[in-house]
């Protein structure tokens, strides 16, 4: 029988402690620097379940509890993210006075590589590449290494260094404005970042169409 969890503070606050101790549990995708850090983000992740419909979330969240949140709210804002596919990773901000999610945002449909025409010339492509366990890789960007990225408060945090002498780490937050299939639109106070997934390329000789043999073929 499943287990049914009615959304509290206090609820949320237990599920962001692990089960022994009262250390916190580490889980995928959240690379916080530390424990302290890691409470103070209110973001539950689990894995979205069969009961999801369009306006109810059902989580089965990393210490094994099973929760409903309302998403008409955040529906109507645009804050759900990357759609609702049943068994696809999750990260909800959950408004701790009801059972309502302020934003989802599904972590499956992130990972991938995003590009977009390089703003220097338009004559290729550059972008990042999400990876689970919160490793994030630069595609055609010399100079530029992408190193980590994860979800903070409903933020997406990227970590980058400029491969220069000094080697200089750099931490952004971004909103993400828009996370579809195809999609990927973030930005902060200063720019915005308008990416597209990048699809597998052809290899060469793919497109070339061989005709059936016949008896023709092998006469002398």
């Amino acid at each position: 029988m499943k287990k049914l969890v009615i959304l509290s503070i206090a609820a949320a606050v237990a599920m962001m402690m692990g089960s022994c101790g009262g250390k916190t549990q580490e889980v995928p995708f959240d690379n916080g620097d530390s424990a302290a850090a890691a409470n103070a983000d209110p973001t539950i992740y689990g894995i979205s379940g069969e009961e999801t419909t369009m306006n109810s979330l059902q989580l089965i969240t990393d210490t094994g509890d099973t929760l409903f949140f309302d998403l008409s709210s955040a529906s109507d804002k645009g804050q759900v993210l990357g759609g609702l596919q049943v068994g696809d990773r999750m990260a909800v901000v959950p408004n701790p006075t009801n059972g309502e999610a302020l934003k989802v945002i599904n972590q499956a449909t992130l990972l991938g590589d995003w590009v977009m025409p390089n703003p220097l010339d338009g004559s290729d492509e550059v972008g990042i590449r999400f990876k689970e366990g919160g490793i994030a890789e630069s595609i055609d960007q010399p100079g530029l290494s992408y190193r980590t990225w994860r979800l903070v408060n409903g933020q997406l945090e990227i970590v980058q260094v400029e491969e220069d002498a000094a080697g200089t780490e750099e931490t952004f937050l971004y909103d993400i404005v828009k996370l579809d299939a195809d999609s990927l639109v973030y930005k902060d106070n200063e720019d915005v970042f308008e990416y597209t997934r990048q699809r597998a390329k052809k290899g060469y000789g793919s497109d070339i169409k061989l005709e059936d043999a016949s008896i023709e073929d092998f006469e002398i």
